[in-house]
This record gives structure tokens, sequence and C-alpha cells, in this order.
């Protein structure tokens, strides 16, 4: 894994939990390129919701193939400037493991071991956090047709996949914010993590600021 990019942050983090949100106000305030995850494209992804077992093999090709256009080796300069991406190209494995069976896992493995991929390495990730009832608030809110037929039961799976994989994440610094008890949108908040990322982050941090007193 190499470094590719001038300053790269990632935000990840479950459906429904603010990623992009986050993404857009953080390129905006620090002057960074954004770079978003186009997963309404993937044609497979409504069906998908509604027969996770049935779809889960083509949705997570077609992800691995636009990866694949996304981050060619030839495409490396695309890379070379600041940017924020509300998504984090290892987390295609996260999914993978999670929804596929022993079979189509290794089938997915194959793959992706023969595609010509770079993998930029993040100068910091910030990993977006929230209790399972908070996301399925969010996601009724958002009110994309495509999420309705998201089951409590999967948001769960995915969710703790991604607890696990944080846990023992260490490849680049890790900033964690619990976003159930955090409103990172709120003036003094956001103003504290603009601050923090500015910061020379080592290892895994977690944000938690005291808002003033009323």
């Amino acid at each position: 894994m190499r470094n590719a990019s001038a300053g790269l942050i990632v935000i990840e983090g479950p459906i429904g939990v603010g990623k992009t949100t986050l993404a857009k106000k953080l390129a905006n305030s620090l002057g960074y390129n954004i770079y978003l995850e186009e997963y309404k494209k993937n044609p497979f992804l409504e069906n998908f919701y509604s027969d996770v077992e049935k779809y889960a093999l083509g949705t997570q090709l077609y992800f691995l193939l636009q990866r694949a256009k996304d981050f060619s080796k030839r495409k490396i300069d695309n890379f070379n400037k600041d940017i924020v991406s509300d998504f984090f190209i290892q987390k295609d494995k996260i999914f993978a493991k999670t929804i596929l069976n022993d079979k189509e896992f290794n089938l997915y493995l194959d793959i992706s071991n023969n595609l010509d991929l770079f993998l930029p390495q993040p100068n910091l990730v910030i990993y977006l956090q929230a209790d399972h009832d908070t996301l399925i608030e969010r996601i009724k809110s958002r009110s994309n047709k495509f999420e309705r037929n998201i089951s409590s039961e999967y948001l769960k799976k995915i969710n703790d996949a991604y607890t696990s994989f944080f846990y023992s994440y260490k490849e680049s610094p890790l900033l964690i914010i619990n976003t159930s008890r955090v409103n990172i949108h709120t003036d003094n908040d956001y103003a504290l993590l603009l601050k923090e990322i500015k910061k020379d982050l080592k290892g895994k941090s977690f944000f938690n600021p005291i808002s003033p007193k009323e």
C-alpha cells in the first residue's frame, strides 16, 4: 500500500451515519477537493436491499469493478492532491466478508487480487459511529426510495462489521466520533473538530468535545 495522496482524509461508517454531509463540509472548510462514492449508480442495489442473499454477489462485484476503474494505477495522479472522500476503498472487503457466502467471497477475492488496483493510504480516517436505533431513524428521514427495504438485521450486521474492523485498524491515524452523542454539525463541535483534524494525530483518537454550559 502506498501513500499516493498529498493529503487524503477518508470518512467512513455505516449507511445513514452522515459521511457525505461531513465530507462536503470539511472539503469546503479545508479547501480540499471532494471525492464521493457514486453508489446510486449500482443497478443491483435496490433489489439487494429487498433480497440480500440473492443479489449480494452482483452488488459487490459491481462495486469492485467500479473501484477498478476509479483506482486504476493509470489514475494515480488524480490522488496527488488534497482530497476528502466519503468512502474508504478497503470497506468493500468489509461488506463482502459480511454478506457473501464462503464460495462467493473466495470468488470475490480471486477477482479482486487480479485487478490492477492501487490503494491510497489516508493521512487520516474519520470513523463515524452511531447506535442502531439512530441509524434506523436517519435512514428513514432520508426518504431514499431504494433504502426503504433495508432490514434491521442487515444494518446491525454491517454496523458490527465496521466496529470489528476499526477496532484493530492501525494503517492510518484514526479519529472515532460517536455521532449518537456528538453533533458535529453544531458550530461549537464542528469548530472543535476542525481544530482536532489540523493536529498531527497519531494512532487512534476519540473526538469527545465538551459542550459549553448554557
